[in-house]
């Protein structure tokens, strides 16, 4: 995954998306994150990467790849949903 690749598919927010607020707002907890055009408060796919991104800022570590590509990231989130773990708001991609 890239730096412009989706993360939060149920509102389309890019990984830039969610680091330039976590830069720029310094959330003190990872739920607030969701600040940032709603990340993390559809389906619940992408929380696990939202509070990785937020650990590795409070600790100063560098924002590290997912080694994976946008389409086994997706198609990972498809499953997700498909196996009834969440349920994207309507208009979401996969919904």
């Amino acid at each position: 995954m890239e730096i412009d690749d989706t993360i939060c598919y149920c509102f389309h927010i890019s990984k830039r998306k969610i680091l330039n607020f976590i830069r720029i707002n310094k959330p003190v907890r990872a739920s607030q994150i969701s600040g940032c055009g709603g990340a993390g408060t559809g389906c619940g796919w992408c929380v696990p990467y939202l509070k990785r991104y937020f650990e590795q800022s409070r600790s100063g570590q560098m924002m590290e790849s997912e080694q994976l590509t946008p389409a086994e990231y997706a198609q990972m989130r498809a499953d997700y949903i498909r196996d009834g773990k969440g349920t994207p708001p309507p208009g979401a991609v996969g919904h």
